[in-house]
């Protein structure tokens, strides 16, 4: 069955540039600049990887940014995760990244974007890669709408679709950033949004109502109100779930707990997602794994999500034909 999952072509709609470096190569960059005595070895970083709940990811996420400080930094490794989403035939990957927050190394967003597109582009043979700049919800909508303005001006030649907030949703509501998203839309920007992760329904409505979305991250938490879960159904709104990261993150107590099957079962435009694969050890192919083996999804169902991804990705229609056409030959060999 995993011979399955491996060969199939994918495609993947929230994963993080940052949370997906393999660790030997976030190892290379922490024995570059130094400064954690207490991290001995490679395997260290895996024994960092374990989370006591949502906060503590965020806070481990930010104490390993502090390793990217050069151009070159950013295009080792969108290099390195672009070769390992190939390696596991992602065929179509929007990889999410946080491009602000490095004036203090003399990084703009528009160089830190340049030298990511640099690194992904060294493996467009094997797999298509578009970016959505991560704005970050703790740094506020202020900030956020200078940062968009400046994806706004390399989102042609770096391949720059979209935008999201990820962050603290605990404690920034997404209300604040409708001008924002309304901006982005004016760019051509499509958008999304970390939602009902870290919160609970009245983010999810929030990112709908006020920020109108074309997609929620997560949405782990919409079916405690019936009248969101069946909002999501009949608007079709594609849901980017990632359900190993939430129990990773304790936001879901345990994998039989998750809503996943649920919101397959009732007819919601699901589609599954890695998140932040290195950080929770897990893969795209793990989660499909994960589905088949404790809620009993059918290779069947598994084709019908990875359909779900292509129509809910932010490509030309011509190339969601020819990742719909791959995915039949595959099924029909």
């Amino acid at each position: 069955m995993l011979k399955i999952l491996t060969r199939m072509p994918k495609v993947e709609l929230h994963v993080h540039l940052e949370g997906s470096i393999p660790i030997p190569a976030l190892w290379h960059l922490v024995r570059k600049y130094g400064g954690d005595e207490h991290l001995a070895d490679a395997n260290a970083l895996e024994h960092l990887f374990q989370f006591v709940d949502f906060p503590h990811f965020i806070d481990t996420w930010i104490w390993m940014t502090q390793y990217f400080r050069e151009a070159e930094d950013f295009t080792f490794i969108a290099d390195q995760v672009a070769a390992d989403l190939a390696r596991q035939n992602i065929r179509y990957a929007e990889l999410i990244f946080a491009p602000g927050g490095r004036n203090e190394y003399g990084l703009g967003i528009q160089k830190v974007t340049e030298a990511v597109r640099k690194g992904l582009d060294r493996h467009r043979d094997q797999i298509t890669v578009n970016l959505v700049g991560d704005l970050i919800r703790d740094m506020g909508p202020v900030l956020g709408e200078k940062w968009l303005r400046d994806l706004n001006e390399v989102k042609e030649s770096c391949g720059v679709i979209g935008i999201g907030i990820g962050g603290s949703e605990q404690r920034y509501p997404p209300e604040p950033y409708a001008p924002v998203y309304e901006l982005a839309r004016s760019f051509g920007f499509r958008t999304s949004a970390h939602a009902g992760e870290a919160a609970g329904p009245a983010s999810i409505w929030g990112a709908v109502r006020a920020l109108k979305v074309d997609r929620l991250g997560h949405a782990t938490r919409a079916w405690e109100d019936p009248l969101l879960e069946e909002h999501l159904r009949i608007h079709r709104i594609p849901l980017e779930m990632c359900p190993i990261s939430n129990l990773r993150t304790g936001v879901v107590a345990d994998y039989a707990l998750h809503p996943v099957q649920r919101y397959y079962e009732r007819g919601l435009l699901v589609t599954i997602n890695s998140d932040d694969p290195k950080m929770f050890n897990t893969s795209l192919e793990t989660e499909y794994a994960a589905l088949m083996d404790r809620f009993h999804f059918a290779p069947k169902d598994i084709r019908i999500l990875v359909e779900h991804a292509i129509e809910a990705a932010w490509c030309p229609e011509n190339q969601k034909k020819t990742l719909l056409k791959e995915l039949d030959l595959y099924f029909a060999a």
